[in-house]
């Protein structure tokens, strides 16, 4: 198993990519002092947190200032795959929490992690998450399915779905 983390009131929050549109890679990075934490994410996990967090956001007082930098500090060496994401919202101090679990076989135990932070932190990863979710390669305006530079089997042209 691996370790677990527990980071109250991080110094950031973000998420972000490595690799080309098509082959990124994303992650997720959480930092408090000399602490860093960084995760391997899927695109799809990463669309979920910041769409709901969005949601959450929405019924709260606006920001009152945003991250500046939320690019990814290197080395990005994942301790983990997250599995499941889970959030929740204290208002007494106005404060974000997520929990992350790690990705592992039925019946084996995880790793965890708890992340506190503000809501100008969250706002930021809202954001910016967002932009690297669209940043990738663009969809078909037929079938929805991503692009790749050479093009790709429209399904609504051929009717069918290629298989490999």
């Amino acid at each position: 198993m691996a370790d677990s983390y527990d980071l109250d009131d991080v110094d950031v929050l973000t998420a972000g990519t490595v690799g080309p549109p098509g082959e990124r890679v994303f992650y997720l990075q959480a930092r408090r002092g000399s602490q860093m934490l960084t995760l391997k994410v899927e695109k799809t996990q990463i669309a979920a947190l910041v769409r709901y967090l969005g949601t959450l956001l929405a019924d709260l007082p606006p920001p009152e200032e945003l991250p500046a930098n939320l690019e990814l500090v290197e080395p990005i060496e994942p301790e983990w795959v997250v599995g499941t994401l889970g959030v929740s919202y204290d208002e007494d101090t106005d404060r974000f929490v997520l929990l992350v679990e790690e990705l592992v076989e039925e019946g084996e135990d995880g790793a965890m992690a708890r992340i506190g932070a503000t809501r100008d932190q969250v706002a930021g990863l809202v954001l910016h998450g967002a932009e690297i979710v669209e940043a990738g390669r663009p969809p078909c305006p037929l079938c929805g399915e991503p692009l790749d530079a050479e093009g790709h089997v429209c399904v609504r042209l051929n009717g069918h779905k290629s298989t490999p």
